[in-house]
């Protein structure tokens, strides 16, 4: 048997945003529409804010530009190396960004890994609490990111941390 998996759906300037978690109240992902890999509302699925308020006015106190880390339980599943590339992507701070080869160089892994942790930043299910967004090219490029390049750009903006290459402005428009 599985554990009981809560939801709620939150309005958001990046979009609708799904948010689960298990009955301990961890957080097990969030999501954003047309999300590649995110996650959909399954059923047996209990929907009830109860558990996500915390988040909610976390997330809110963010999008508003008040909040610079989250502070909640988080809880993702996924194999060793993933839950390392996670951990790494967890010390990032607000406002500033990192690569790929450096996220790899972090957790001990050789520069020919950074396919496999970019694949691993990619499967984060915990888009905005787990700042995959704040990884960028080598060049300074805004690579991929799961929830769509517009989104990232909107989440760097936000955080005045879009670098030269991307044509930061340092304000978003909310």
């Amino acid at each position: 048997m599985t554990d009981l998996t809560y939801w709620t759906a939150v309005d958001a300037p990046v979009g609708r945003l799904l948010l689960t978690a298990g009955p301990d109240g961890a957080l097990t992902s969030l999501s954003v529409p047309g999300q590649k890999g995110g996650r959909a509302v399954e059923p047996g699925w209990r929907q009830d804010p109860g558990p996500f308020r915390a988040a909610q006015d976390q997330l809110a106190a963010y999008f508003a530009a008040e909040l610079k880390e989250f502070r909640l339980p988080l809880r993702a599943h996924g194999t060793e190396f993933r839950q390392r590339v996670w951990a790494a992507l967890d010390t990032v701070p607000y406002g500033a960004t990192t690569t790929y080869g450096e996220i790899a160089a972090r957790i001990g892994a050789p520069r020919a890994a950074v396919r496999a942790v970019g694949g691993a930043i990619g499967a984060n299910p915990l888009l905005i609490l787990r700042p995959c967004h704040r990884v960028i090219g080598a060049t300074g490029a805004l690579t991929g990111y799961a929830g769509g390049l517009d989104r990232k750009l909107w989440l760097l903006d936000l955080e005045n941390a879009l670098p030269d290459t991307a044509g930061g402005t340092g304000a978003v428009t909310r």
